[in-house]
């Protein structure tokens, strides 16, 4: 079982990322920012053969703080 990162799974993974910071820094659309955050959590950059038991903290971390921000993120727009 390999432990490597899938690089396609990255690169679409951080690219909603920069496209939801763009969102909610530059836009002030804050929904579409949490929209286009919700997307990019399909594209788990980490292998998709290793149950949750086999990951590493790392790869159990990065989901986990990714859905704590679309948390805080839907909080805040309803909120205002």
């Amino acid at each position: 079982m390999g432990r490597t990162i899938n690089i396609s799974g990255l690169v679409f993974y951080v690219g909603f990322w920069l496209l939801s910071l763009y969102f909610a820094l530059l836009v002030k659309d804050y929904t579409q920012a949490l929209a286009t955050m919700g997307i990019g959590l399909v594209f788990d950059p980490f292998p998709h053969e290793l149950s949750w038991a086999e990951r590493t903290r790392l790869q159990k971390a990065v989901p986990i703080v990714h859905l704590s921000i679309m948390a805080a993120l839907l909080g805040w727009i309803i909120s205002a």
